[in-house]
This record gives structure tokens, C-alpha cells and sequence, in this order.
């Protein structure tokens, strides 16, 4: 039988402190939630390697370092609403909302959220819910947020993001460009933000955060 629970300690131990995340909060998150619930069934395996999983329709779970120096990055308080944008299996909702006041995730495939909500009920993520809906639009009506954490690849950012971050706010994006990406964290202040880039990661870039084809003759 498969020891999971030593798996995410080596997780931990392999992936995520040699990437030099050593807060608490972020650690104890990743060592209480089990990955293995929120990947697909014929993927549990496969839960804790070292990279992006596909879960179709264009869509991946992000590899734990990255995930895990965003979160290092954004620095989520217990008193913080936070909006997960394209939850998938719900995973990433469930580390953030062991360290928020309350997660909103974001998810547009029926089938995915449908899951996700029934796994963060399973795992006793009472302050964590899935709003389904286009991913683009993220979810005006729970916010303004604190925090915003994009799970995929952006080409383009759409400006709807911006305006539901609180003044004061934090969003992480992964920016891809051909293969290469970088992981920038966005500080609002006004109606202006600010970019700081944070280290390079990469991601299949989600559905609708393409950049439009250029037209030529």
C-alpha cells in the first residue's frame, strides 16, 4: 500500500525547501493536504512527482515548487480573502485555504468543480468554495480579494483581474512567452500596479489567456 503521507513529506523535503520556501505556514499546508485526492483517479501515483500534470482540456496542476513559491511570494495572512483562479481538482485551494480567512476558486469545467468542491468538503476546507464560471471573468461578486493566485500559464492578463484586487493587493501570475515563463507578483496601489518579478517557472497557458494572433498578409 502506498505510504502518501511519506510521499508528501518527501515533497517537502526535495522539492520544496532546496527551492528555499521555509515559512511555516506554507510548509505545514503542504504537509496537511493530500495531493493524491485532487489529481485524477488514474494519476494518484503520480501525485507528488517533480512537474506540471495534465489534467485535460488544456489544463495542468502546476509542479508543488512553483505553487509553493508563489505562496511564498504572495505571503497569505489568516485574515485574508484570497481568489484561486482555475482551481482544477481544487489542490491549490486547499494549501491556500489553510492559510486565508476564506478561498474563493475559480473553475469553468463542470466535471472539475464538481470535484473539487466535493474533495474540499472531504478535507474539511469549510472556508473554501468553487465558483463556476468562465476563468477569464474571475468572481466579482465574492470580492474585492487580497489575493490573487493564477493556476496556468498567462499570455494576456485580463484587465477584470485587476479591478476585483483590493487596493493594497497582491496577484501572482506565471507570464509565458514561447516556452519560456516568469513568475511576476503584482502590488495594487490606486488604479496603477506594479510588476516585480519573482523567478522563472513555466505552464500551459490556460483557455482564454492566449495572446490574439497577429494578423499578417
Amino acid at each position: 500500500m502506498t505510504d502518501f503521507a511519506e510521499r508528501r513529506r518527501m515533497m517537502v523535503d526535495t522539492q520544496v525547501r532546496p527551492s528555499d520556501v521555509t515559512k511555516y505556514p506554507i510548509i505545514e499546508a503542504l504537509l496537511a493536504v493530500a495531493r493524491e485526492d485532487f489529481v485524477p483517479d488514474a494519476q494518484r501515483e503520480a501525485a507528488y512527482a517533480d512537474r506540471n500534470m495534465d489534467l485535460g482540456a488544456g489544463r495542468a496542476l502546476i509542479e508543488v515548487r512553483t505553487l509553493s513559491k508563489m505562496l511564498d511570494a504572495l505571503d497569505i495572512q489568516r485574515n485574508e480573502l484570497v481568489l484561486d483562479v482555475g482551481c482544477g481538482l481544487g489542490y491549490s485551494t486547499a494549501v491556500a485555504a489553510q492559510m486565508a480567512q476564506m478561498v474563493i476558486g475559480v473553475e469553468e469545467d463542470e466535471e472539475m468543480s464538481g470535484e473539487a468542491q466535493s474533495q474540499l468538503a472531504e478535507a474539511g476546507a469549510d472556508n473554501a468554495i468553487v465558483h463556476v464560471g468562465p476563468l477569464t471573468e474571475g468572481a466579482a461578486e465574492h470580492g474585492p480579494y487580497d489575493v490573487i493566485l493564477v493556476q496556468g500559464g498567462v499570455e494576456v492578463l485580463p484587465d477584470q483581474f485587476l479591478a476585483q484586487l483590493k487596493d493594497g493587493g497582491r496577484i501572482a501570475v506565471i507570464f509565458m512567452t514561447g516556452a519560456l515563463g516568469e513568475v511576476k507578483v503584482g502590488y495594487k496601489q490606486g488604479d496603477q500596479i506594479s510588476w516585480r518579478f519573482e523567478f522563472n517557472a513555466t505552464a500551459p497557458v490556460m483557455p482564454g489567456f492566449e495572446r490574439a494572433a497577429a494578423f499578417a498578409l
